[in-house]
């Protein structure tokens, strides 16, 4: 007599990331709070240690970010200090293969995904052959390669284009970014947070410069440049309180759920870079009917990565709080502590990852690998 089918396992989670990371702690503490078994961590180090991971079918596997940990950045970026700017190339090859050494399982990150979120060029050539709303870039979808110094002094001498951000392609939190400003007589000055060492070194000092020597300037963006550099125009941002100001849109799902308000003194207004968070209320009413539509370009934005269940859009509003431009997408842009859901998103009461285990347990599907 044969013996009845044996029922299919219940649905667990599993997280790759860094265990000791607040993003995943945070992660299980959304999962307990919703009644889920506690979701199986697999350490980055391990899948780097032992050329990947194998999950099983009834796992839904949520990727989360190798960054803030020592041992892992070394293996990936191939440095001996985290503050490091040098090894984004390295990175991105390394953290690529590494997604694609993981077999099995739900996923909610798409890898070919991934390798679009994290190249700035890519990224920005996806969304604009979309319609979605982006500053004007001479580099993007690799159409211009930046060789160094003397590419940005070209590219600042064509029109439109006096101001630029030059930004790492596979960077991330404001790393190597700088603010190049030109004017008359040749006269530039770059705002960025690198500090250059005596031995010539790059590092992320979380403490913005204004540097005025041409030389200077020209020694980051050569040293940067043979990893890949992306060029977009300086656009005005409107500004909140006498700063200027952007926003951090998370969407879930196709949902945008959750904003916060960033302000800078600055032109770089991570938070981390010593930018302020702003009133959410506040800019709503300025933004008036514009309001909705901040919303949906940031929905737009995130549809072009459909395999991805969750991405933080970083909206740049002109000044006037009446058009807006994204800025950037990235894959893990959803650390917002204590942020609570917009209004009509459905996640009011939850924060950005109880929102994520919500979408999944409501029927949003992931990949099977």
């Amino acid at each position: 007599m044969s013996s009845a089918p044996s029922a299919p396992a219940p649905r667990a989670w599993a997280v790759v990331g860094n265990s000791e990371n607040r993003r995943v702690t945070r992660f299980l503490a959304a999962a307990g709070a919703a009644g889920a078994a506690p979701p199986r961590v697999v350490p980055w180090s391990d899948v780097l240690r032992d050329g990947g991971h194998a999950f099983a079918d009834h796992e839904t596997v949520r990727l989360d970010s190798p960054g803030e940990n020592a041992e892992v950045d070394r293996a990936l970026r191939g440095v001996d200090d985290p503050t490091r700017v040098e090894g984004s190339a390295i990175w991105y090859a390394r953290f690529l293969a590494a997604v694609r050494s993981l077999r099995g399982g739900r996923r909610l990150d798409d890898p070919d995904e991934l390798a679009v979120l994290f190249d700035k060029r890519r990224c920005h050539a996806r969304l604009a052959a979309a319609g979605v709303p982006v500053p004007p870039s001479p580099t993007s979808g690799l159409a211009r390669p930046v060789r160094g110094w003397d590419d940005i002094r070209a590219i600042t001498g064509e029109p439109g284009f006096a101001r630029v951000f030059v930004k790492p392609a596979h960077g991330s939190s404001g790393s190597g970014v700088l603010a190049v400003e030109t004017g008359p007589a040749g006269r530039v000055r770059a705002t960025t947070p690198v500090e250059v060492t005596p031995e010539g070194r790059l590092h992320n000092s979380l403490r913005m410069r204004r540097l005025v020597d041409e030389r200077t300037i020209a020694g980051i963006v050569d040293a940067l440049a043979p990893e890949g550099l992306h060029v977009e125009r300086w656009l005005p941002k409107a500004a909140l309180r006498g700063g200027a100001a952007d926003l951090r849109v998370v969407v879930i799902a196709g949902r945008a759920t959750h904003a916060v308000v960033r302000t800078s003194r600055h032109p770089l207004t991570n938070l981390h870079l010593g930018g302020s968070r702003g009133d959410l209320a506040e800019v709503v009413a300025l933004a008036g009917p514009a309001w909705a539509e901040a919303l949906e370009i940031c929905e737009r934005a995130a549809a072009r990565f459909p395999g991805t269940l969750c991405v933080g859009v970083d909206l740049l509003p002109a000044v006037g709080w009446r058009r807006f431009a994204v800025g950037e997408v990235n894959a893990f842009g959803d650390l917002l502590p204590g942020l609570t859901g917009l209004p009509g998103s459905g996640a009011e009461t939850m924060d950005t990852y109880a929102a994520q285990i919500d979408a999944v347990h409501r029927g949003v599907r992931g990949q099977d690998r």
